[in-house]
């Protein structure tokens, strides 16, 4: 089995990466998964037909729902094979699944070696990625099984370590071609677990509820596609204007760190856009991640057109040519924001907003892309508080000027920043009393790096003294960081917490007020 060179899609627009998901769907074709599986009133099945079945349900369902997401589909037993590179085409992806061999014995490890240097590739260490991992529950034998490989996990060099975690934001999903009382019978399931551990945290196990028939495999895919794979339908208004749009990917919920208790926040189904701002306004800010808003055309019933798997391209067509007759606020909003260069603030739930605007990813394409802000009242510094902002026709005076050549934003500040102030003089006549007193507070922590870090600051100072300054300077400089570097080791007598720096006697100047 060999590796592929495969094409990378990433598209690059002015805002930033088009904030995708792809998955990689690892197949186990080792002998193991040949096992028979006996089911009453039908032929004899193996193993990998029910995989194979419960693939192809999956790959129907995001053919449907995930026309715009990337699939790649990996073998392994042994070795492991990229058996089809990431594609949209997922007649492709169900062609290869009748087309798999079997091999040897299973080697988790190695398929999961794969997995991190085909997305590496791909995709780089940025784009989030869903790793969809098909297996019976058998953990190999000898040296490269799960068990050999977990036993060995903390006794590798950082040349030889274990895939995981991946190097890239992921979920493992494991579906195991098993129920649950029989991985209970060995440890298979607790080292599947550990699988999991190992990624942070970031995916589940699913097993086959009752015995193995293609009808319990469908459930345990369901699951799988209700958990990751289910598309985010939403309600976007302005007004009285309402379009039905599907958000992609699936915006993930977010924990915010600085709460005692976090709870997950998840947006709203009802996106509601409270205002429009500049591009200029705005800039470029940070964001949680981008999404694609599409629309969803709706008939008199209420159905979705076109939704569904078409038996043949004309029905398809049909139906794309019905949606697109029908007026959509959602493109009319969307061309709004690219004439006029501007962005619409949506609420995304209580004190949670983010921005709607046009992204081009070539001279005559262009997206109605969605921004997700952290949660909070003031997300965007230089604009303020989000609930303060309200519209032009509110202020005495426009606040753009007449001639729209001016701009209300950033807001200044309230406080001062601490660089924003005059130099800090060092030397006064009675000592140095700043130098003292971050000396006897670093003193008084412990933070004794600290005082390295000053020590190594006030040397690069003197290093890059202009020849226009006082030759006395660079003598307290070094005299100061001396000084320093003597209390940071903790031992001397120049590290009691009652020792004050004294400034450098010169016969440079005859006062002792000198600045630096």
């Amino acid at each position: 089995m060999k590796t592929q060179t495969v094409a990378v899609y990433i598209l690059i627009g002015n805002t930033g990466i088009i904030f995708i998901m792809p998955t990689v769907v690892v197949m186990d074709v080792s002998l193991s998964m040949t096992r028979p599986v006996s089911i009453e009133g039908s032929e004899e099945y193996q193993r990998k037909h029910l995989a194979a079945h419960g693939l192809t349900m999956l790959f129907e369902h995001m053919a449907t729902n995930y026309k715009l997401e990337f699939t790649a589909l990996v073998v392994f037993s042994s070795l492991w094979e990229l058996m089809v590179p990431f594609t949209r085409d997922y007649n492709t992806l169900q062609e290869a699944l009748s087309n798999m061999d079997d091999y040897d014995k299973t080697c988790l490890e190695s398929a999961l070696v794969g997995v991190c240097n085909i997305v590496q590739q791909e995709w780089g260490g940025a784009i989030p990625c869903q790793v969809v991992l098909v297996t019976d529950g058998c953990l190999g034998i000898g040296r490269g099984s799960l068990r050999h490989s977990l036993a060995t996990h903390n006794q590798r060099s950082e040349s030889n370590r274990f895939p995981l975690p991946f190097p890239f934001p992921s979920k493992l999903y494991i579906m195991c071609m098993a129920n649950l009382e029989e991985l209970q019978s060995t440890d298979s399931l607790e080292c599947l677990e550990r699988l999991i551990d190992l990624n942070n945290g970031e995916g589940q196990i699913f097993t086959i509820d009752g015995p193995l028939c293609l009808k319990n495999v469908q459930s345990m895919f369901g699951k799988l596609i209700d958990l990751a794979y289910t598309p985010f339908h939403a309600v976007l208004k302005c007004g009285h204007l309402t379009a039905d749009v599907q958000v992609f990917p699936r915006p993930e919920p977010f924990v915010v760190d600085e709460e005692i208790d976090p709870i997950p926040k998840v947006i709203n189904t009802d996106l509601e856009i409270v205002g429009f701002i500049d591009i200029a306004d705005i800039s470029s800010p940070p964001v949680l991640s981008r999404h694609l808003v599409l629309p969803i055309a709706l008939n008199k019933e209420g159905d979705e057109v076109g939704t569904g798997i078409t038996d043949d391209n004309e029905d398809e067509n049909s139906a794309n040519q019905i949606a697109g007759k029908i007026p959509n606020f959602c493109v009319l909003l969307h061309g709004s924001l690219k004439v006029e260069g501007m962005v619409a603030i949506v609420q995304l739930g209580p004190e949670w907003h983010g921005m709607l605007y046009s992204q081009a990813d070539s001279k005559k394409k262009s997206n109605l892309m969605m921004s997700l802000f952290e949660p909070g009242p003031e997300p965007l510094p230089w604009l303020g508080k989000m609930a303060q902002l309200g519209p032009i026709s509110d202020a005495k005076e426009n606040p753009y000027g007449e001639d729209d050549n001016k701009s209300p934003f950033p807001l200044q500040p309230k406080n001062k920043r601490s660089y924003a102030q005059n130099v800090t003089v060092w030397i006064k006549p009675s000592g140095l009393q700043e130098l003292n007193r971050l000396r006897k507070a670093a003193l008084a922590f412990g933070f004794l790096d600290l005082l390295k870090g000053v020590a190594d600051m006030l040397e690069r100072e003197c290093t890059l003294l202009p020849d226009t300054a006082h030759p006395d300077a660079a003598f307290q400089l070094t005299h100061a960081a001396q000084q320093l570097q003597l209390a940071s080791t903790g031992t001397s007598e120049y590290a009691a917490y009652d020792h004050n720096i004294t400034p450098l006697h010169t016969d440079f100047s005859g006062s002792s007020t000198e600045r630096m």
